[in-house]
């Protein structure tokens, strides 16, 4: 089975047309796409270093009602964080890595069922504390069924924007670009736009960011694991 990662970032600039300059791209830009309401279930993620409220989109159901069932079954409960990047992200949720010794490599486990669905939407960005799910090189860039991601991420400049935007966003979805509300939010508090589009947010924190950053920081070994084992437990708030 194919490992459930994520790649990281490599600019690749395909795109004459990418501005040298801070100024967005010239080209006419759509009318901006509003979030639709969401209901806001909430889950907490309880962890040795803090615990982190996190909001469920409603504008992805397919990965929500997915996420819910397993924390109600309690799937999630004593699992790893078994994969951390720092600047990038924290992954977790692999069946496999509850009862994994030291040396095993874990990131291929799931659960019981098929992938899920993408569930990609131009206004849910890899904003610092999106939660979205891991997937394999699958051509219809399915989810996997349990294991998540949190993202840590970086501040990037409208520059590097640009470039993302040109080289990895927009050859996957042509009528993508940057809000100015988004921009704003990749500038300040960061995130990991190359993913965009890419892989399905389904949810953000809320309230405990600084945990991400914490386990984030810990030490890992040459696999990306925590030397010393994160374990998380999960349920729901409402």
């Amino acid at each position: 089975m194919k490992q459930f990662v994520l790649a990281l970032f490599s600019i690749a600039i395909v795109c004459a047309s990418v501005a040298q300059t801070t100024q967005k791209p010239a080209a006419a830009k759509p009318k901006t796409t509003v979030a639709p309401k969401q209901k806001e279930r909430l889950v907490l993620i309880t962890t040795d270093y803090g615990t982190m409220t996190v909001k469920l989109y409603d504008s992805t159901p397919l990965h929500r009602d997915n996420f819910i069932k397993l924390v109600k079954q309690g799937f999630y409960d004593s699992l790893l964080f078994h994969r951390i990047i720092q600047g990038f992200m924290i992954q977790g949720g692999d069946p496999t890595s509850k009862h994994a010794d030291s040396a095993t490599v874990v990131g291929e486990g799931a659960a019981p069922g098929d992938l899920i669905p993408a569930e990609m939407k131009p206004y849910l960005i890899h904003k610092k504390g999106a939660l979205a799910m891991a997937r394999t090189d699958n051509p219809e860039k399915a989810s996997s069924n349990c294991q998540f991601y949190i993202v840590q991420g970086q501040v990037f400049d409208d520059l590097k924007l640009n470039e993302i935007e040109c080289s990895r966003v927009r050859p996957l979805n042509p009528a993508f670009y940057y809000t100015d509300a988004q921009r704003t939010i990749y500038k300040t508090v960061g995130g990991t736009p190359f993913l965009d589009q890419n892989y399905t947010v389904f949810g953000e924190v809320i309230k405990g960011l600084e945990v991400i950053d914490k386990i984030a920081a810990l030490p890992r070994d040459a696999n990306n694991r925590p030397v010393k084992d994160v374990r998380m437990k999960i349920k729901m708030l409402n």
